[in-house]
């Protein structure tokens, strides 16, 4: 499962006594306070595919959690970087198929939508590789230390939009979005932020009918590294979208076309 060469996040977890997630919380359903969903309602709709797509094989099957459920925390990993820019797409010059997140960041016990929440994401290329430590999967290609890294603030909603593009896949790790939640955060001159508070680290799940299509497709194809799925992953741990799982929609009739990925994030919030 573990590169011998190159720590993989399952090895720096047992390492650091990461091999259960961090900072794990209890996950708590809401009983259903009438007001409180219809709060998150238009976000709740947002994440369930229609009775036309959902037998089309290009949709992801809805992973069952409520509304206010808390999302579990996971582990940091070892490619984390601070500083870095916000903005609204984080592509840059990487190739792969189109990603449009929509994340709705909620108090877990209210179902009150979080405003101004910076939202902070990071993954892999096509090839396995992180920016700032391009190498680590085997594959020699520029690094700018900034690719596939950004963070957006929520509207009024609650709502973070992010434009990426479908993940790849190292040794050792399924495929997965990090993520962190900030508030309070200072935006600076340069583009990036500052200070704050971090109520949340997690992690953003794919489910595996999508992720065969489309890493047997070019350029995901061209990364031989092993790849583990999410059966086999040593963080996720089958808890659908209470642990991070996607609800993902085809934007096209090909893989290639991308894909929307939506999903409640519910955050303790004091």
């Amino acid at each position: 499962m573990t590169d011998t060469s190159v720590p993989s996040e399952a090895t720096k977890a047992t390492a650091a006594t990461e091999a259960t997630s961090i900072g794990r919380r209890t996950v708590l359903i809401a009983t259903g306070a009438t007001a409180a969903t219809l709060a998150v309602g238009a976000a709740a709709t947002s994440e369930a595919p229609t009775a036309a797509t959902a037998d089309t094989g290009n949709t992801a099957p809805v992973a069952a959690a409520a509304v206010c459920t808390l999302t579990k925390e996971m582990t940091e990993g070892p490619y984390y970087l601070d500083g870095q820019l916000v903005r609204a797409d984080i592509r840059e010059d990487k190739t792969g198929f189109p990603l449009q997140l929509t994340l709705t960041v909620v108090d877990d016990d209210t179902c009150v939508p979080i405003s101004n929440a910076l939202v902070e994401i990071w993954h892999c290329d096509a090839l396995g590789e992180y920016s700032g430590f391009v190498g680590n999967n085997g594959h020699d290609e520029p690094d700018n230390g900034t690719f596939l890294r950004g963070a957006v603030l929520s509207n009024s909603s609650g709502v973070a939009k992010i434009t990426t593009v479908y993940p790849g896949w190292y040794r050792g790790r399924c495929i997965h979005i990090h993520l962190k939640v900030h508030t309070d955060v200072t935006l600076t001159s340069d583009g990036s932020f500052t200070g704050g508070q971090e109520l949340h680290t997690g992690q953003l799940f794919f489910a595996e009918t999508i992720t065969t299509r489309v890493a047997a497709l070019s350029p995901y194809s061209a990364n031989t590294v092993p790849r583990t799925t999410l059966a086999q992953d040593s963080i996720y741990d089958e808890g659908g979208a209470a642990s991070g799982l996607l609800t993902l929609t085809a934007l096209g009739s090909s893989p290639s076309a991308g894909y929307a990925g939506s999903l409640t994030v519910g955050v303790e919030s004091s």
